[in-house]
C-alpha cells in the first residue's frame, strides 16, 4: 500500500467533519460544489467521491467520467475559481476520487445552479455540515483579510462584554434586543467586533453565534 492510500484510509478512518466530506456518487454536481465551496471558505478540506456516509469504501465503476464532470462543475459553478488537486486512488480494489480543496484566498466563495446565473449562494463548513452562509459571516470573509478593524472599547461594547459574564455566546437577535439598535446596526457592530478580534463568529443552521474571543 503506497504512502497516499494509507493517507487517504487514515482521513476516510477519521470520519465526516471539519474537513472531510463523503459522497457515494458524482450525481448532483451542483450541488456537491456546495462542498467545495465551503471547504474554500473555511480551511480547506477533504471531497471523497465513492464513500457511504458511513465510511464505507464503495468505489465508482466509471471514475474518470465522475472526475470529468465535477472537475467541470466546480469550474463552471463556482466563482471566483477555486484551488483543488484531485486524483483517482484504487483503495481496498476498488477506485475512489479524492479532491483536496485549498483554502481560499478571495473569499467569500460562491456556487451557482447554472454557469448562466449571476448570484449564487456562498457556504462554509460547520462541523460535518456545510450550511449557507449568512449575511454578516459573508461580510466577515470578504473584509478579514483586508481590514485591521481597532478594538473601541465604548458603551455599547461593554454592556455586551457584561452580557458574556453569564451568557456563553450572543446571536444577533439577541444583541438586537439587548443593544438597542436596529437589526442593521446591531449586525454592523457584531461584524465590526469580529473583525477586530474581539469576538468570533460560529456559522449555525439556526443562527449564527458570537463568543468572546478568549
Amino acid at each position: 500500500m503506497n504512502e497516499k492510500v494509507e493517507e487517504v484510509l487514515k482521513l476516510i478512518r477519521q470520519g465526516e467533519g471539519q474537513f472531510v466530506e463523503f459522497k457515494k456518487k458524482a450525481n448532483h454536481p451542483e450541488k456537491i460544489v456546495r462542498e467545495v465551496v465551503a471547504f474554500a471558505n473555511s480551511e480547506g478540506g477533504h471531497l471523497f467521491i465513492g464513500v457511504d456516509d458511513n465510511g464505507l469504501i464503495s468505489g465508482l465503476k466509471y471514475p474518470e467520467d465522475d472526475e470529468f464532470v465535477l472537475t467541470k462543475a466546480i469550474q463552471e459553478l463556482c466563482r471566483p475559481a477555486i484551488d483543488f488537486e484531485v486524483e483517482i486512488l484504487r483503495v481496498k480494489d476498488v477506485n475512489i476520487l479524492y479532491y483536496k480543496i485549498l483554502e481560499g484566498l478571495q473569499k467569500p466563495y460562491f456556487s451557482f445552479l447554472n454557469k448562466k446565473h449571476r448570484y449564487g449562494k456562498a457556504f462554509i463548513r460547520s462541523a460535518d455540515h456545510s450550511i449557507q452562509a449568512s449575511y454578516e459571516v459573508r461580510q466577515i470573509l470578504k473584509r478579514q483579510s483586508k481590514e485591521n478593524q481597532p478594538f473601541v472599547f465604548e458603551d455599547k461594547t461593554r454592556e455586551l462584554f457584561k452580557y458574556f459574564e453569564d451568557h456563553p455566546f450572543i446571536t444577533l437577535s439577541e444583541y438586537t434586543q439587548l443593544s438597542g439598535l436596529n437589526k442593521k446596526l446591531a449586525s454592523n457592530k457584531l461584524i465590526h467586533l469580529a473583525l477586530s478580534g474581539a469576538l468570533k463568529i460560529e456559522p449555525k443552521e439556526g443562527g449564527d453565534i458570537f463568543k468572546p474571543v478568549e
